[in-house]
């Protein structure tokens, strides 16, 4: 991304959600990113993903620039790319957990049974693939939702408070389950959140406020979690 910004016109004037935003994320990278709320932080990840474009600016993805304004190039953008976790899970919940996963394949054109059992098991949930989401708790939840946004095989996966809704040790276990499955499937992944506390999942922590990049720094911590 190179000088990205986002402006939205309001009665009250322009905002400026992103006011000039350059970085190169590498494969293989955990970047979290950090900042108050209103920082800019959604908005970047929703360009991140093509779900909205930019006011200006350029951004390539694996040496291509990436489509905007044009609802059918960027859904295909998405499709071919990119993985979600949200923070409410977002399951479908008369699907059976193995059913969720099945079922994203087969809308990505990749339906694989042998391949959701092994992420089910990457997960730690092979043993409740027949249960629905209401009855398995909301850590499980999250980690059925990472096994399924990994399912297609995305070249990126980006996350939006996605243990917002747990309580902190849930939220360690589906980072740590999370940073496993990245290492595993050679992932690059982008997370926002509020909390301070994960940066140690991450390689990288981007920090924004009002729009801008105010502090970019690696962090080895991670690396040693997964030596151990």
């Amino acid at each position: 991304m190179s000088n990205l910004k986002r402006h939205y016109e309001t009665p009250a004037g322009v905002v400026k959600a992103l006011d000039g935003i350059d970085f190169e994320i590498h494969e293989g990278e955990r970047v979290i990113l950090l900042g108050p709320s209103g920082s800019g932080k959604t908005t970047l990840l929703n360009c991140l993903s093509a779900l909205d474009s930019p006011t200006d600016g350029s951004y390539f993805f694996q040496g291509e620039e990436v489509p905007r304004n044009h609802s059918e190039k960027m859904t295909s953008f998405r499709r071919e790319n990119i993985g979600y976790v949200f923070q409410f899970f977002n399951l479908l919940q008369d699907l059976t957990v193995m059913e969720n996963i099945l079922l994203i394949q087969e809308l990505a054109g990749k339906k694989d049974s042998a391949r959701a059992e092994q992420l089910l098991e990457l997960v730690g949930l092979e043993s409740e693939k027949g249960r629905f989401p209401g009855e398995i708790s909301g850590g499980q939840q999250q980690r059925v939702a990472i096994a399924r946004s990994i399912a297609k095989r995305p070249t990126l996966l980006l996350g939006d408070e996605l243990t917002g809704n747990l309580d902190t040790e849930t939220s360690q276990k589906v980072m740590e389950v999370l940073v496993d499955a990245c290492s595993k499937e050679n992932i690059t992944a982008v997370f926002v959140t509020h909390d301070e506390s994960l940066v140690q999942y991450a390689t990288r922590v981007i920090r924004i406020d009002s729009g801008r990049i105010v502090s970019d720094e690696n962090t080895g911590i991670s690396a040693i979690l997964e030596e151990e």
